[in-house]
Parts: C-alpha cells; structure tokens; sequence
C-alpha cells in the first residue's frame, strides 16, 4: 500500500512529461510536412516552367532544323509551299510594343506621381482600385472596344495628324481601321494599368525621411518629388515597364481583333500587320504538316524565351528599389 501511494504521485509528472514530448515530436512532424509541402509547390512551378521550355524546344525540332537561324530573317510565310519565316511577326510584335510603350509611359508615370505624391489619400485609394479593375477586363473586351470605340475614333483622328506629319514614312499611306496603329493603342490602353500601380507602389516605398529632409531644406513639394522621390524610385519605375513590356509582348485576342492580320512588313504604322501571339492564335487550329506546326511552335518558343527573360529582369530591378526603401 505505501509502495503505491508513493508510486502514485510520482508517476503523475512522467506522464505529463511524456505528454509534452509527444506534443513536440507531432509539433515538429507537422513543421516538417507543412515545409516539405510548400517546398514542393514552389519545386512544381519550377519543374512546369522546365517542362514547358522542354516541351516548346522538342516540338520546334523540325523547323529549327530545316531553317536554322533564316527563321527569323526570312519574311516569307506560306504554308502551302513550305517556307516559313518569323520576320513579319517579330516586327509586328516589337513594332506594336514599342509603340504601346511611348504611349503609356508618359500617361502611366505621370499618373503614378499624381497618385503616390500629389492626391490625397482617399482619392489616391479610390482611383488606384480602379485602375487595378482594368487590369482584370479580360482581352476580348478590350478588343471589342477597340474595334466598334477606338478604330472610329481613331479614323476622325489619324486624317489630322497626316495632315501635319503625313510627310514622314511612319504616316503614309491609306488608314482602314485596323493597323499596327490601332494595335498599338488598344495595347497601351491595356499596360498602362500595370505602369500605374507598380510605379506608384514604388514611389510610395520611398523613405518619408527624403521627403521631409528636401522639404526641411526649402524644396517645394514638387521640386522634392522630382529632385529626390523619382531618382530614388527610377529603378523600380524602369522595371514597372518592363513588366509592362511583356505584358505587350504575349497579348493576343485584343491584338488580333485590330491589328488586320497580314504577314507583310510595311513601313507605315497605318498599314496592317501582324504578332507572333495572333498568328499563333489563328493559325495554330488549322495547321496541316508537321513543319507547319513547328514552325508555329518555334514562334511561341521565341516569345516564351522574350517574357521570361524581360520579366525576370523587370522582378530584379523592383527588388532592387525595394532594398533601397528598407535601409
């Protein structure tokens, strides 16, 4: 009887101890699983983006043998006879691009500055959830509204600025609607969300103590946003439009709708053209032969291989401002 009474309290503390033991060993399982879980998330988004480059080179065997490095200077495309070159889609593609680009940065910019330096909060927030609405309207819609709002205004507009620069190659020659003009506008109108939000997110991510020392020195509040704030945000403003950029690059329902589909190179902008994502588009259902759809898929590899290698650069130069605004 003694002997258990002794026992009895003694055993109590080694059954709680076990229990704790138990609780850490189930603890540090689960630590370990839900790591090794999130591990492997992170290693599939990898492993697709491998197979996926895997997958675009294999397929594009048959055309990167045939033509070798002539498929992207070559700018004949006929399928019927079996030559294919990537020349009109590559200029169609960069040209638009381009274009977009020198339309929506000064708007995104200025837009950004207006909205992280200059409004006032409330109407910073409303207008900055707006503008990341657009970005959500899916392509088809912002085609449409290129093809029955844009191209008719656009055919009241472009007969004016011909009438002043009508002289340069760039303006020449009959407008129909649907151009690489047209394009170039309906994708600027799409970027420019992108511009605008990433851009103000990196003005915004710039140390107050700038600001407060600029204007502590007598600057005015525009003088410190332009002479101190920009500087500090430019390399993050730079990759905002490299993201922009890609964004340019890969777009395709909206692109196709506008830009008049013909695989020619013109040296007007009021001529029709064509993209590497529209033709891959349109083409890609009714490709008949095994090197028509090579060749189809070596265009996609190109553009696969451009917005990686301008995304990646565009993620760098954001972190890179990022660092400046923690030190």
């Amino acid at each position: 009887m003694k002997a258990a009474i002794v026992i009895g309290p003694d055993a109590r503390p080694s059954r709680r101890a076990s229990g704790i033991i138990g609780l850490l060993r189930r603890t540090l399982n689960m630590d370990r699983f839900a790591y090794g879980l999130v591990s492997g998330c992170a290693a599939c988004i990898i492993l697709l983006t491998v197979l996926l480059a895997y997958e675009l080179w294999a397929n594009s065997a048959l055309s990167r043998m045939k033509f070798g490095w002539h498929f992207f200077f070559t700018n004949t495309w006929d399928p019927i006879a079996g030559q294919f070159g990537a020349l009109p889609f590559i200029y169609g593609t960069v040209t638009t691009t381009v274009l977009a680009l020198l339309l929506a940065i000064p708007l995104g910019v200025g837009a950004a500055i207006f909205l992280a330096e200059l409004a006032p909060p409330r109407i910073s927030d409303a207008m900055t959830f707006l503008i990341e609405l657009l970005a959500a309207v899916p392509s088809v819609i912002i085609g449409l509204i290129g093809i029955f709002v844009l191209i008719p205004i656009l055919q009241r507009i472009v007969p004016v600025l011909k009438s002043v620069i009508g002289f340069l190659p760039i303006f020449s020659g009959p407008f129909y609607g649907v151009s690489i003009f047209s394009a170039g506008v309906v994708l600027a109108f799409m970027i420019l969300p992108f511009i605008i939000s990433i851009s103000r997110e990196v003005l915004l991510s710039a140390p107050r103590d700038l600001r407060e020392a600029a204007l502590a020195l007598g600057a005015t509040k525009w003088e410190s946003t332009w002479q101190v704030v920009i500087p500090f945000a430019r390399t993050g403003i730079i990759g905002s439009i490299f993201l922009a950029m890609a964004r340019a690059l890969g777009e395709t329902m909206a692109v196709t709708m506008v830009i008049g589909n013909s695989p020619k190179i013109m040296a007007s902008l009021l001529a029709p053209g064509y993209s590497i994502a529209s033709v891959i588009a349109n083409e890609f259902t009714e490709a008949t032969g095994d090197l028509y759809l090579s060749a189809l898929v070596e265009l996609a590899l190109v553009l696969f291989c451009l917005t990686i290698v301008i995304n990646g650069a565009a993620r760098l130069l954001i972190l890179m401002t990022e660092k400046k605004g923690g030190r």
